[in-house]
């Protein structure tokens, strides 16, 4: 039964990436998910409501993704154990470069975690996620224009499953996905 909710739930986190109208669409079809799916990593009855920064325009940009071979394993401390990704490229982006990964395991996915100046001030302190396809996080994040031309809304950072609840266990940003800069946009932390 469990594995079927969670299903349904990563099923349903795609539709509000697919169908979504905006980012204020977006962010309303969050709050519902978490609030009524029994799969929701915020523990049943106790849901507040997801806190984002303003919408900035200044944290949507498209960059080319410059090629760069490298490996990375992320230990995630839990059942998943070391998760093996290859890096798809570069994407030098306002606030600093960062690595778009691609998950090394059947069936594969990009990954975009990011921790910037903002994590444990304003954000969850391990990072955010631009992007996590595995989860169903299609085309908002990370949008391929093209080429090696992407668009970056960083409107659409959300934390991990692990910022809301201590029984989920996440990778997070390896260190060459470490910025100094703040990036003010997106999610914020939970509690």
């Amino acid at each position: 039964m469990e594995a079927l909710e969670l299903s349904d739930y990563r099923a349903a986190n795609s539709r509000i990436y697919l169908e979504a109208n905006d980012l204020k669409d977006f962010r309303a079809r969050r709050d519902e998910l978490f609030s009524t799916h029994p799969q929701s990593p915020v523990p049943a009855g106790s849901f507040t409501g997801l806190r984002y920064y303003p919408s900035n325009d200044d944290a949507i940009v498209e960059v080319d993704l410059v090629p760069a071979d490298g490996e990375i394993d992320i230990d995630t401390g839990g059942p998943d154990g070391v998760v093996h990704y290859r890096r798809v490229g570069i994407l030098p982006t306002p606030f600093g470069e960062l690595s778009l990964w691609w998950f090394a395991v059947y069936g594969g996915g990009l990954f975009l975690p990011v921790r910037d100046a903002t994590c444990g001030k304003t954000t969850y302190g391990g990072g955010r996620y631009l992007t996590d396809t595995v989860k169903g996080t299609h085309g908002r994040g990370v949008e391929p224009l093209g080429g090696n031309r992407v668009r970056l809304d960083f409107n659409y950072l959300y934390n991990p499953s692990c910022a809301y609840n201590d029984a989920w266990l996440c990778p997070l940003a390896p260190p060459e996905n470490r910025l100094a800069a703040a990036i003010e946009a997106g999610e914020l932390t939970y509690h």
